[in-house]
């Protein structure tokens, strides 16, 4: 395949990334952290929403079909050559675990320590996606609703885990499948008005996600920093003070979004009950009104292209909610593993939360990059938001800051390289896919968690290598 039709092919993955994926805001740590997603204004009044078609992620990676055949593989001797050359760079620490496989078939092309469990830092975020793409399906939408309560008058917020959930303060974009806490206090207030209610007692229910909040391996700074919220199924501008990039987690992210919509509710002329506090909502209640995030595969990609914490934690938990287990943690820990199995992944994953926060966390580069090469399949379009979903080289996300792929040995290969970047203390890893000058599509994770220094300009000279060979 000529360079300049590899060009036009990635240049066309870069259009569809921008039809695909919202608008984010670069952040420090971990890769990202992410303001509330932009969205249109909701309507004046309440209305049903429009019945539209349902959009799958099948035909986003159309381009990218994997065939067998689709050009020779590199020739072996020369890429080893040169990566073993560039894993010998002193800033990757003594630390390392690197391995290329074609996507077609598995077959690896390179590898250095492949099984070696390394801390992955933001990479994680591609094992939680391939199993929320596989558990919940890419077209699943999380529902944020009100139902009556158990007395007359009464009202319950229920939580669905939803931390994109925009609140009232959120200023207006072009998301449209934005779910927004001003268009659930309209539909709630038109239902309540409709049933001759004009006051009522409002509590709300975050039941759905449990155990401790805060993730284990968690660094004390995360949260006082802004790069992650406490994990609640029921928060507001994923658990800021306001929307923005740099504004402070609350402390209480169910609290903070109940108090909002009571506010919400008494600009639509409901009277609220001075007094809101936390409850049960009744088994079978009767909905009053909800609304529904993006689909999970939107979802995926942009917890992917903006490496978002807060979303990529709550995916994790309606994973293991669906796998049958507890929506915590620990539930995250058992379920994850359990849907990767079944999928066809190997072993080499073992993780503690869906962020990659956790200093816990340990995968193998021999399991990322399989992984990766799974989600790329022609058989598995259900998974492909994976891939659509990572950061292009010098153009979106975490590639797309102007610190990476700007080197003498990488800037040659943006637009030609997706990956999925980490970044902890100590921890530097780069994980995705490219197609080789002759048109192969191959799968590589370049994972170390003993770096000394500032690494990301070697990770990128490894998959600048990848992608020429």
């Amino acid at each position: 395949m000529a360079r300049h039709e590899r060009w036009v092919m990635l240049t066309t993955l870069v259009l569809l990334q921008v039809v695909t994926i919202v608008t984010g805001v670069y952040a420090v740590d971990n890769d990202l952290t992410l303001s509330a997603l932009t969205r249109q204004p909701p309507p004046a009044e309440p209305t049903a929403p429009p019945e539209v078609p349902v959009v799958t992620a099948g035909p986003v990676l159309a381009g990218l079909a994997a065939r067998p055949g689709d050009g020779p593989l590199p020739t072996k001797g020369t890429l080893t050559r040169r990566l073993t050359d560039a894993l010998g760079d002193r800033a990757l620490g003594d630390r390392v675990g690197a391995v290329v496989v074609d996507a077609s078939t598995g077959e690896r092309v390179f590898a250095a320590n492949p099984d070696a469990g390394i801390v992955p830092a933001s990479t994680t975020k591609v094992v939680t996606s391939v199993a929320a793409l596989a558990s919940l399906g890419p077209d699943t939408r999380l529902a944020t609703r009100v139902v009556q309560g158990g007395a007359p008058g009464a009202i319950v917020l229920v939580g669905g885990g939803d931390p994109l959930l925009a609140g009232p303060r959120a200023k207006p974009g072009s998301f449209t499948d934005q779910a927004s806490m001003t268009t659930l206090a309209a539909r709630t207030a038109a239902a309540l008005k409709q049933r001759g209610v004009a006051k009522v007692t409002l509590s709300y229910d975050a039941s759905l996600f449990t155990g401790p909040d805060v993730g284990p391996g968690w660094k004390p700074g995360y949260i006082p920093d802004g790069h992650v919220a406490r994990v609640h199924a029921l928060a507001i501008d994923e658990g800021r003070q306001n929307p923005g990039q740099n504004s402070p987690r609350v402390a209480d992210p169910s609290r903070h979004a109940a108090d909002a919509f009571a506010g919400l509710l008494k600009k639509k002329g409901i009277t609220v009950a001075k007094t809101v506090e936390p409850a049960r909502a009744p088994a079978g209640a009767a909905e009053l009104a909800k609304v529904e995030s993006a689909p999970v595969y939107a979802l995926v990609e942009h917890a992917l292209t903006y490496s978002d914490n807060d979303l990529s934690e709550a995916l994790a938990r309606h994973v293991a909610i669906k796998e049958g287990q507890p929506g915590s943690f620990a539930g995250v820990a058992k379920a994850v593993p359990q849907v990767l199995q079944r999928v066809g992944a190997g072993g080499g994953i073992q993780v503690y939360d869906g962020s990659g926060l956790s200093t816990r966390n340990r995968i193998s580069a021999g399991a990322m990059a399989g992984l990766i090469a799974l989600a790329v399949s022609p058989d598995r379009p259900g998974l492909h938001a994976v891939a659509s979903g990572m950061p292009i080289a010098g153009f979106t996300g975490t590639l797309g800051n102007g610190r990476r792929f700007t080197g003498a040995d990488s800037k040659g290969q943006v637009g030609l390289v997706r990956a999925k970047t980490g970044t902890l203390n100590n921890v530097s890893t780069l994980a995705g896919l490219t197609t080789s000058k002759d048109g192969r599509v191959l799968a590589f994770a370049f994972m170390a968690d003993k770096v000394p220094v500032y690494a990301e300009p070697v990770l990128d000279r490894l998959a600048a290598i990848v992608a020429r060979a």
